[in-house]
């Protein structure tokens, strides 16, 4: 049992796919942008892990539910409960998996210079934690280039892989 469970671990870790992040915080009422590094891993079929600043700074979808450790605070959402994560959880999942980007009321996909900019605008609450998202995947590949998340008063932030 044990060589069964240590089998499908090292399967799992070599199903995943590790890629550099650089993440760029904005916040408009601060003059420099906090700038930090770290890595991105994918799983199939809804596991992406973000994790920068040495871990201190997490973002994490598994399955539906969202965790995300900002400035030492966690805030866990679900889709299935939370409209504003619903069509990203459905857009991400699509990506991971290789398949066509799920169509909504609040998501527009522009394709330019071989990369498709899909725009999530959720519409709803007044107070939401971000007003949009934007991913950026390579069009021939799907692999994911940027995730950027958009709060108010012109906040941001940023994820850009290699």
């Amino acid at each position: 049992m044990k060589r069964i469970i240590f089998t499908l671990l090292c399967m799992l870790a070599l199903s995943a796919t590790a890629q550099t992040v650089t993440r760029t915080q904005h916040r408009a009422a601060v003059a420099n942008d906090a700038v930090t590094t770290g890595t991105m891993t994918i799983r199939k079929p809804d596991y992406i892990s973000i994790s920068t600043d040495g871990g201190k700074e997490l973002l994490i979808m598994e399955g539906t539910k969202f965790t995300m450790t900002m400035g030492g605070k966690k805030h866990v959402t679900d889709s299935r409960k939370n409209d504003q994560f619903a069509t990203f959880h459905a857009i991400l999942e699509a990506i991971i998996n290789g398949q066509p980007i799920p169509s909504a009321d609040d998501v527009t996909v522009t394709t330019k210079g071989g990369q498709k900019s899909i725009t999530i605008t959720p519409n709803g609450k007044k107070r939401q934690m971000f007003t949009s998202f934007l991913l950026v995947v390579d069009a021939k590949t799907s692999a994911i280039q940027q995730i950027r998340m958009n709060g108010r008063k012109g906040d941001y932030t940023d994820y850009i892989i290699k």
